[in-house]
């Protein structure tokens, strides 16, 4: 008989309305969404799929319980009304992973952790009749969200954040993450077929991500999960069917005009190993080449890109005339849109346009900005399934 779990994705702030489409997309039932987190229903399966499909989710949590607690008593005995048998073999290894306080009167995450651990030990205790746990099995690691004297408690399926696709063991300077760089392309129009340019591409987050999706290729398929040794909750058959389904779905005839530029040649080689381990290197021009040389022969096509902003002081001094160019170079793209993450505060005024859209995101603990310059739609084509044409599919048969 098939559990059914309140599942958590944790997601980068503000960009919670791309991974609710997603999860929606998958089959799955959104039971609550907010400020930095979706919280989802669905099964064994489902956090198998999850972990191999989603593409904006930081990792994927099976929620264990929650409980207001203002006094660390309050705490203790919440946790320990958990029935934490029933996730957690008696040779299990558990512990508090994380623990994140907002508006909420217990604020020290040490402690949160340490007094946690101890409630759990006391229930599972009782539940296994044991008083020393060799903890020598699976990791079960926690994460704990507190928000206004709320508690979270959720258990970690994931392992390495899902950010880690396994195609980039060493990234380029100041690096978007996977997950972010997706998010970003889905809020743009861009589909498979339309041109992409990259100007500062470094490590290729833009243009592999780009490409894995126009080509359905799942973010996670190509790397492992903590939860695989979850013998107790999950079937190893699940994982297997994931996989399955998720190399079903690869679509080796998707053509694209994706491109990845950047000043840096040893960077650009870089970037073409790291497509290479994507599975997409064919899919990807790579080349060398300065933001002044940007330029394409064709209509319609999309700048998305995260330029430099000056995280060091010595660099700063050189964004004006950066983004004055980027400005320019985007004017001369006729019909083209523009879509410009960046933490530089005076980039609009350099670009020489007032954003059409701006919308705040959190890279990490930096505040940035997506800048949505639109341009206008490209003609109208005939879109039909016939005559052997392959439609893309989403992992939950929909149409994209």
């Amino acid at each position: 008989m098939k559990k059914l779990y309140e599942i958590i994705a944790p997601c980068h702030f503000g960009l919670e309305s791309v991974l609710k489409r997603e999860i929606y997309d998958l089959g799955y039932d959104i039971s609550l969404v907010e400020d930095g987190r979706v919280t989802f229903l669905g099964d064994e399966e489902a956090v198998c799929r999850a972990n191999v499909f989603l593409r904006t989710a930081e990792r994927i949590l099976i929620k264990a319980g929650s409980f207001p607690a203002e006094t660390f008593e309050e705490l203790f005995q919440g946790t320990r009304a958990i029935a934490w048998e029933e996730f957690i073999p008696r040779d299990g290894r558990f512990w508090v992973a994380k623990a994140s306080s907002i508006k909420s009167k217990l604020f020290s995450p040490s402690d949160i952790q340490r007094i946690m651990k101890k409630a759990m030990v006391e229930r599972m205790k009782k539940a296994y009749g044991i008083s020393l746990f060799p903890e020598t099995g699976s990791s079960y690691p926690l994460r704990v969200f507190l928000y206004k004297d709320q508690v979270t408690i959720g258990i970690d399926t994931t392992g390495e954040s899902l950010h880690k696709r396994g195609y980039r063991p060493a990234a380029g300077k100041a690096p978007i993450s996977e997950t972010l760089a997706s998010a970003l392309i889905m809020l743009t129009p861009w589909r498979g077929d339309r041109i992409l340019v990259d100007p500062f591409c470094g490590s290729g987050t833009f243009p592999i991500e780009a490409a894995m999706m126009a080509a359905n290729i799942a973010p996670g398929m190509n790397r492992s999960f903590l939860a695989e040794n979850w013998k107790n909750l999950i079937p190893e058959r699940c994982w297997y069917e994931a996989a399955d389904e998720a190399r079903d779905l690869i679509d080796e005839s998707a053509e694209t005009d994706i491109q990845g530029y950047d000043i840096d040649g040893e960077v650009i080689k870089v970037a073409r190993a790291n497509a290479e381990r994507a599975g997409v290197g064919s899919m990807i021009h790579f080349q060398q080449r300065p933001l002044s040389a940007l330029s394409h022969p064709k209509k319609y096509g999309f700048l998305i890109t995260n330029p430099p902003y000056g995280e060091r002081l010595e660099d700063k001094k050189d964004l004006p005339q950066l983004y004055q160019e980027l400005g320019e170079r985007y004017r001369a793209l006729d019909s083209w849109s523009a879509y410009i993450i960046t933490a530089y505060e005076d980039a609009e005024r350099y670009l020489g346009r007032k954003a059409d859209r701006n919308r705040k995101i959190y890279n990490g603990m930096i505040k940035t900005y997506f800048y949505q310059y639109l341009g206008p739609k490209p003609p109208a084509r005939k879109r039909s399934g016939s005559f052997g044409e392959k439609i893309p599919t989403t992992a939950a048969g929909r149409t994209v």
